[in-house]
C-alpha cells in the first residue's frame, strides 16, 4: 500500500547550511497492516508525514501509495488518504456540524451522504447530540475524536496520524487507540501512525523505528524485542562512576553484553552467579535492580547506544 525507495530529504538551516532530516530510507508497509514508525522528537517522524501527506516534496527517491506517485498523481492520492495532524486542525470558533461540513464540501461529498456518514460514525465518538457546540467547548480527548471522524468521513483506504494522542491522558490515549484499531479491522484500513511514546507502538502490527533520519529496525513489536532475549537486568546506579565499574567487572567477569545510559545498565544474559555476585559484592554501587522483559524502548536504548556512560 505504501512503498518508499531511497527516500533523501534535506532542508537549509540558517547560517549552518543544507543538514539531512531523512537519510536513504526504504520501507514497504502492506495493505490493512496497522504501523507505527516510532523514535525520539527530531528524529524524522514529522518530516517524513509531511512528504507522505503531500505537504513537502522529497529531494531524492520514489513514494508510491496504492500504486500512485507522490509527486505526480497527489490529487488521486488525497482522495485514498485521511490525515490526523499533531496539531489539531479543526476551527475552534466553529461548531463540529460546521467543522465537518468544510470536510465534506471539500471532498465533494452530497448533504445526504454526509448526514449518513456522521450518523453512522458519531455513535461511537459519543458526540451524536454535540454537533451544534464549538469545537473550543470540546475536552482534548473529545476533540481527538472529532479530528478522526473527520479524517474518515470520505471513507479513505489509509489513514495517516502525527502523534495523535499528544496532549492526553494515558486512559485517554489507551481509548483513542483502541477506537482506531477497532475501525482499522472493520473498514480493512492501512494505517500509519507516529508516536514518541514507545509503548503505543507495541499495539501495531509492525513497528520502525527511526533515529536522525534513519531507519534503524522493522519489524512486529515481537519481533523486535526477541533480538535482546527473554528477560534482562536493569541497575539504576548511586552515580555514573559507579555505573562505569559496574560495567566493567560485569564486561570483565562475566563476559556480559551491558549498555548505559545516564547511570542507568541494561544487562543481557545475567544468570544466578552473576545476580549473587552483584548482591553480595556491590550492592552499596547501586539503588535498585530489576528483572524484566524487554521493551520497544530498551530495543531503542541498545541500537543507538554508544558504549560510553
Amino acid at each position: 500500500m505504501i512503498s518508499i525507495k531511497e527516500l533523501n530529504y534535506f532542508y537549509n538551516v540558517k547560517k549552518l547550511g543544507k543538514r539531512q532530516a531523512l537519510a536513504s530510507l526504504n520501507l514497504n508497509i502492506a495493505p490493512n497492516t496497522f504501523f507505527t514508525l516510532t523514535g525520539p522528537n527530531g528524529s524524522g517522524k514529522s518530516t517524513l508525514f509531511s512528504i507522505l501527506s503531500g505537504l513537502s516534496q522529497p529531494n531524492e527517491g520514489q513514494i508510491a501509495i496504492n500504486g500512485l506517485d507522490i509527486v505526480s498523481q497527489q490529487s488521486k492520492i488525497r482522495r485514498l488518504m485521511g490525515v490526523v495532524f499533531q496539531n489539531p486542525a479543526l476551527d475552534k470558533h466553529l461548531t463540529l456540524a460546521e467543522n465537518f461540513q468544510i470536510h465534506g464540501d471539500l471532498y465533494g461529498m452530497e448533504p445526504n451522504l454526509l448526514k449518513n456518514r456522521l450518523a453512522e460514525d458519531l455513535v461511537w465518538t459519543g458526540l451524536s447530540d454535540r454537533l451544534g457546540e464549538l469545537v473550543g467547548t470540546l475536552s482534548g480527548g473529545m476533540a481527538r475524536r472529532v479530528e478522526l471522524v473527520k479524517a474518515l468521513l470520505h471513507r479513505p483506504k489509509i489513514l495517516l496520524m502525527d502523534e495523535p494522542t499528544n496532549g492526553l491522558d494515558p486512559g485517554g490515549r489507551r481509548d483513542f487507540l483502541d477506537m482506531v484499531d477497532k475501525l482499522r479491522h472493520e473498514r480493512e484500513m492501512t494505517i500509519l501512525m507516529t508516536s514518541h511514546i514507545f509503548a503505543e507502538a507495541e499495539r501495531a502490527d509492525k513497528v520502525g523505528i527511526l533515529h536522525k533520519g534513519s531507519l534503524l529496525a522493522v519489524g512486529s513489536p515481537q519481533e523486535l524485542k526477541n533480538r535482546l532475549g527473554k528477560e534482562m537486568v536493569v541497575i539504576q546506579t548511586a552515580d555514573r562512576q559507579h555505573a562505569e565499574f559496574l560495567k566493567e567487572q560485569l564486561a570483565k567477569n562475566h563476559h556480559l553484553k551491558v549498555w548505559a545510559r545516564e547511570g542507568e545498565l541494561r544487562v543481557e544474559g545475567v544468570d544466578k552467579n552473576t545476580l549473587d555476585d552483584l548482591l553480595s559484592h556491590h550492592r552499596d554501587r547501586f539503588n535498585e535492580l530489576a528483572i524484566k522483559r524487554p521493551t520497544l524502548e530498551d530495543l531503542f536504548i541498545h541500537i543507538t547506544q554508544d558504549r560510553k556512560v
